[in-house]
């Protein structure tokens, strides 16, 4: 047994939604480093595109093919859903990674921020999945199941409000949704699992990582006193989607820096 053998994933197939920056291009690369095949996809199509050029010229064993698609609609999904149809037969890998968030203090949180951030983050995960669930299907065997790896956040483990809602809880949500499809996926030979991260450089949280002064600051926060890098995503993906990640399903991998079990003080450290 060889990391070759363990983490290879070549002549494998991924779809990876909202790919072309954050967490879903370093996953993206990832995979493409690992030998797979990655359509990405998000609403900013030459985004898409370009990203996939990088990949490419990257002179990896993979490969990156880029286009449009929006998770935030039924009828963008039925689109999404047609034009990975048109480029493969099967689907090895579905990366459920795009979102939206929507940031207010509260007594000025707005109703509407709900709607959109759910539609997003939680139905448009489900939705995609059943509708792609035939061709994970097909190409996922007892041996080598297919894989589905959504991304919650740790804001879904712990209480943490941060003005964001209707974030928190979707992907709260998207955690418990693994579970429940982990359970029942598992008889069809399709694993899914789930990552929290905590704080990444990306443009959803470019607020506060954009330049190297705040990402010290929100590092200074975190246990392991750093932010996210690319690869910590990176190791997340290769175990999960390669051969030694094959027999785990309904995990949730806190890759927050140790924020997920985060606590108050110690109740007698005064006394002590």
């Amino acid at each position: 047994m060889t990391p070759e053998t363990l983490f290879s994933l070549h002549g494998k197939t991924a779809l990876v939604t909202g790919g072309a920056t954050g967490i879903g291009r370093m996953a993206a690369e990832a995979l493409v480093c690992a030998g797979a095949r990655v359509l990405i996809a998000s609403r900013k199509g030459e985004a898409c595109e370009a990203v996939a050029a990088e990949l490419n010229a990257m002179g990896a064993p993979g490969t990156a093919e880029g286009f449009a698609g929006d998770v935030g609609s039924k009828e963008g999904i039925d689109t999404l859903v047609a034009e990975v149809k048109s480029r493969t037969e099967t689907l090895d890998i579905l990366m459920n990674n795009s979102g939206v968030t929507w940031g207010a203090p509260l007594g000025q949180f707005p109703h509407e921020a709900w709607e959109k951030v759910m539609s997003v983050n939680v139905a448009g995960v489900f939705d995609l999945t059943q509708k792609l669930l035939p061709m994970l299907m097909k190409s996922g065997t007892i041996d080598d199941p297919a894989r589905v790896v959504n991304v919650g956040s740790v804001m879904g483990e712990v209480p943490m409000g941060d003005g964001a809602y209707s974030y928190a809880a979707s992907k709260a949500a998207v955690i418990h949704l693994t579970k429940i499809m982990a359970k029942e996926l598992s008889p069809y030979a399709v694993t899914v699992n789930a990552l929290a991260p905590g704080p990444f450089v990306s443009r959803m949280t470019a607020f506060a990582t954009a330049d190297e002064e705040k990402r010290a600051k929100v590092g200074s926060d975190v246990p392991l006193r750093r932010v996210g890098r690319d690869e910590d995503i990176a190791g997340c993906m290769l175990f999960l989607c390669g051969r030694g990640g094959s027999y785990v399903t309904g995990a949730v991998i806190p890759v927050s820096g140790g924020i997920n079990v985060m606590s108050g003080r110690n109740i007698f450290e005064k006394a002590l």
